[in-house]
């Protein structure tokens, strides 16, 4: 018998060890091969792993064909898997109808970017994300751009380096603003530009800004509310050393009793509502216990 692929052969590779179509035939009546796809068979039993699922699919739809899409995130490890049909593009010729199948056509897609994962031939991490891109959320695919990171299958920048290569393809305009996006970052000045209003609408007083506080430089500091805001620019791709240091600052702060706020800079310049509804939320909270701090003290002096 031939070697199997995740429990798989394709009818090709029979014909080409000298099997005849008979003793395939004959294989196939005894339950020592059972079609799972068009040429192809699973090897001893019917039931195949999702990867063998996977790579029956891809064989099925001819040379050249990868898996794509939703299936090749799954693979790749970047989405989890939803258990539905499998994804799967072609190069060339008419699409056809395969059950639990869904085939893309793609004339143009880039060989160099295809690559195989555990065997089975699947679209590179970029294509992949860029295909995703052109049905995922904002959330969700951010969250695959961080998974393929975190991963090491590739990094943001050169995630953007790679949509270059790519330009007019569905998808690619809407990553590259979400990486421009997530990536952003104000100048100093634009930071308290765009900041400050949103803290005096929340009802805060005007802040203290480039302190010193628990030996760590913040933005801003109302040091009457112990309230602490600092805010974060290149989100993607922050290595361990940096997210180790965030958490060390803001530990720091809330062991003094302060209650520590982080934003990013695309927070900020994006998504301000956002940003006010959080301080508006704590603002009050705030304000009535440095009130009530101040009539203490004022009840305890004689």
């Amino acid at each position: 018998m031939a070697e199997s692929q995740h429990g798989v052969v394709l009818r090709g590779q029979l014909l080409a060890l000298g099997f005849s179509r008979h003793a395939i035939d004959h294989r196939v009546a005894r339950g020592r091969l059972h079609p799972v796809g068009h040429g192809v068979y699973a090897v001893g039993r019917a039931g195949l792993t999702r990867h063998g699922q996977w790579m029956a699919a891809v064989l099925s739809c001819g040379p050249g064909a990868v898996l794509s899409h939703d299936s090749a995130a799954a693979l790749l490890g970047i989405r989890p898997d939803d258990g539905g049909d499998i994804e799967v593009t072609i190069r060339s010729g008419s699409p056809r109808r395969r059950p639990g199948i869904r085939v893309h056509r793609r004339p143009a897609m880039r060989w160099q970017e295809v690559g195989t994962r555990h065997r089975i031939p699947v679209t590179g991490p970029a294509q992949t994300l860029i295909d995703l891109a052109t049905r995922l959320g904002r959330l969700d695919l951010e969250r695959a751009v961080s998974e393929a990171d975190r991963l090491g299958l590739i990094t943001p920048p050169a995630l953007r380096r790679a949509l270059d290569a790519h330009a007019g393809e569905p998808g690619v305009r809407t990553l590259r603003t979400r990486l421009d996006r997530r990536t952003f970052r104000l100048t100093r000045s634009k930071l308290e530009q765009r900041f400050l209003p949103l803290a005096k609408r929340a009802g805060l007083p005007v802040p203290k800004t480039k302190q010193w506080v628990n030996g760590f430089e913040v933005d801003f500091y109302w040091p009457a509310l112990g309230l602490v805001v600092e805010s974060d620019g290149l989100t993607y791709h922050r290595t361990p050393a940096q997210q180790a240091q965030d958490r060390r600052r803001d530990q720091a702060h809330t062991a003094a009793g302060m209650t520590p706020l982080r934003f990013t800079h695309e927070q900020v310049r994006y998504e301000p509502a956002h940003v006010l509804a959080i301080l508006t939320a704590v603002a009050p909270r705030l304000l009535a216990a440095a009130a009530a701090a101040g009539r203490g003290a004022a009840t305890a002096d004689p």
